[in-house]
């Protein structure tokens, strides 16, 4: 297995993957159905653009295992999983904001955050053309310039958060941002915690953290971030998961870690 072969197979397919996003966002959104809450949305193109990129790496690497937000789990034959978040910020895709992203990731060993080894990481922006992409050991990459975390200035950290879909969760959300706050220069709620991640391991974001997140929300942007010097944990076990997910520098993680649980 070479990881800079599954690196240039993930690029090729969320290029092709975020282009047909984009052309079917331009004839028109269609609601395909609801999820966890009336809020929670897929379109018939995440649907479709999910299946192009399981179909594609179908034909390139039979033997893998997939793991998916619209299509579930299969496992494979070989030690290598994709975890493929098609449209994130479906929401944002559907409102016709552009602030979306196809995420591409591969995992070694089983396709749970605490026990996965991350292998390559993909977080593709169509709207802007930006890929962004990581190896391990191998450093984050936005083109051909290399990413670094940055850390927060005498003003505060620039932090993002997002919100769950079930009104019931939301006392919660907002009780744990009035805790984190005073830690930051002010607050992005931007709509796909792919995005989020990469964003921190750009230097755009100084921190980020959630609840309730999924497997593929986060597989590949985590690995940018810990590539680009970034440290990425949460709950439960320590990894990123739906209790808790956090990115950020060394010292601004620990910061927002003990703010999160206070």
């Amino acid at each position: 297995m070479d990881a800079h072969e599954l690196l240039e197979l993930a690029r090729d397919i969320a290029r092709e993957a975020g282009a047909l996003a984009v052309r079917r966002r331009l004839e028109g959104v269609e609601i395909a159905a609801t999820k966890s809450a009336v809020a929670d949305i897929v379109t018939a193109a995440d649907r479709e653009v999910e299946a192009l990129i399981r179909r594609r790496l179908a034909e390139e690497r039979p033997g893998d295992g997939f793991l998916g937000e619209e299509s579930g789990a299969e496992r494979g034959s070989t030690e290598v999983t994709w975890v493929v978040d098609p449209i994130d910020g479906t929401v944002n895709y559907a409102y016709g904001i552009p602030h979306f992203a196809v995420s591409i990731a591969a995992v070694a060993g089983e396709p749970v955050p605490a026990e996965w080894m991350p292998l390559v990481g993909v977080v593709f922006d169509p709207s802007h053309d930006e890929l962004f992409h990581a190896v391990r050991g191998g450093g984050a990459w936005l083109g051909g310039q290399r990413l670094a975390v940055s850390g927060p200035s005498a003003a505060g950290a620039l932090l993002a958060t997002g919100f769950g879909y079930d009104p019931a969760t939301h006392e919660g959300d907002l009780a744990r941002v009035r805790r984190v706050m005073p830690l930051a220069r002010d607050l992005r709620r931007a709509g796909a915690a792919s995005l989020d991640l990469a964003y921190v391991a750009a230097g755009r974001l100084d921190g980020y953290f959630e609840r309730g997140l999924h497997p593929w929300d986060h597989a590949a942007g985590g690995l940018l971030v810990t590539e680009a010097g970034g440290t990425l944990g949460g709950e439960p076990h320590g990894a990123p998961g739906r209790d808790m997910t956090i990115a950020a520098g060394a010292e601004l993680f620990e910061q927002i870690t003990r703010a999160v649980y206070r």
